[in-house]
């Protein structure tokens, strides 16, 4: 007998024929003398909506009152599932978060887990029920009830897995597995078998919606065998492990990101720890800052450039503003109109060339790069958004046609 931990997205309990659909899915594992556990997200666009009637009462809430808020979602969506398998006849139960043991630190709205007491949902598999826990959500020291962030659902699933020693963690969504690229931007994109955990956490973290970058990096740290497959077609997914058959393939996936700002700080003096200055600043309020780039000194000055997501840029440009005489630097830009493509493969480190091919696509399809980053496993790439999808077609096609 195996121990499953299956996770369903927003988008596979949207309506009541889904919540019946996943019913099946999940009653149908049960049924083969698996235990089972379900974690679900939020309905559809709940979340979305929650977040709108917040802003019609107050538009600047507290986040702990938003937390408490939008935890609301996942507990309708465990409810009206656990009903859906009552109905089919199969013993099960709903948990929330904090029924569940779930333990998070104080960070409302972006909360870690620090651990999972697991004696509850263990207790409930020994008496052979399905058990369903609302994902996204935990309780805090203070008995505040807390939420995980952007991907909180893929987090909860893959810290359950973990905690309890799954068998197997399955991501269902509504693609059938990872693809080397957006299949509505590249026709031709082709499902993965398998993919490496560190791929798989850089296609997170650059882009690709499949899977949260936290719950890989966590499935990696743990682990836990993770597989991506459908909500609505019975085929085989995509396993997301350790080490995988490298093939012929120079690089794994394409993947597109238009949630980048631009931050250029221009004019700073050129010396020791100016550098230091900028980005430690940025980081003692948890701005995460991704690609960079300093200018070659010039008459005592140098410009940094660097990419921050778009809900931190005001805050970013507030707080390097706020510090303008102490930095030293003669003014900022900003931009919110580029998009971040990349490509991603443990390939490419020892197949020289790489960067020129991917190069030579953008030039073919007449589109100029603002900034570039590079690793021994991707490269990205700063341009314009209009052209994104135009990118993410042309480099698709130079390298996996």
């Amino acid at each position: 007998m195996a121990i499953i931990v299956q996770k369903f997205g927003g988008s596979s309990v949207a309506d009541a024929a889904k919540v019946e659909n996943v019913a099946n899915r999940v009653v149908e594992t049960y049924r083969e003398g698996n235990s089972v556990v379900v974690v679900v997200s939020a309905q559809g666009d709940t979340t979305d909506d929650l977040i709108e009637k917040a802003h019609e009462i107050n538009k600047n809430p507290s986040k702990r009152e938003m937390d408490m808020l939008l935890s609301s979602g996942e507990q309708i969506s465990i409810a009206l599932l656990a009903m859906a398998i009552e109905k089919i006849g199969v013993p099960v139960i709903s948990l929330t978060g904090w029924q569940a043991g779930f333990a998070t630190n104080s960070n409302a709205g972006n909360a870690r887990i620090n651990k999972i007491n697991t004696e509850r949902i263990m207790a409930e598999l020994d008496q052979k029920k399905i058990v369903i826990v609302a994902g996204f959500q935990g309780l805090d020291k203070y008995d505040n009830i807390t939420t995980l962030g952007r991907g909180g659902s893929d987090t909860s699933a893959v810290a359950i897995a973990a905690a309890i020693r799954a068998d197997k963690c399955e991501i269902y969504t509504d693609v059938d597995g990872v693809y080397t690229a957006d299949p509505r931007i590249a026709p031709n994109a082709v499902k993965l078998d398998e993919i490496t955990y560190d791929e798989m956490l850089d296609l997170a973290s650059l882009g690709a919606n499949v899977l949260h970058n936290r719950s890989v990096e966590m499935a990696k740290k743990y682990g836990v065998r993770l597989e991506v497959k459908s909500s609505f077609k019975k085929v085989d997914g995509t396993i997301v492990k350790e080490a995988v058959s490298v093939e012929k393939m120079l690089i794994r996936g394409v993947a597109r990101d238009n949630d980048v700002a631009r931050i250029a700080v221009i004019g700073l003096e050129d010396k020791p720890g100016i550098a230091f200055k900028v980005f430690s600043l940025l980081s003692k309020k948890g701005i995460n800052v991704d690609i960079i780039l300093q200018s070659i000194g010039r008459e005592n000055k140098k410009d940094i450039s660097f990419t921050v997501t778009k809900n931190h840029m005001q805050e970013a440009l507030e707080l390097l503003e706020a510090e303008k005489d102490s930095l030293g630097y003669e003014e900022i830009t900003h931009r919110e109109d580029i998009s971040k493509v990349s490509i991603v493969g443990v390939g490419m480190v020892n197949n020289p060339g790489v960067a020129a091919t991917m190069f030579e696509a953008l030039y073919d399809a007449g589109i100029n790069i603002h900034m570039i980053s590079t690793s021994e496993t991707k490269i990205s790439v700063l341009i314009n958004v209009q052209n994104a999808e135009k990118a993410v077609q042309a480099i698709h096609d130079k390298f996996l046609i």
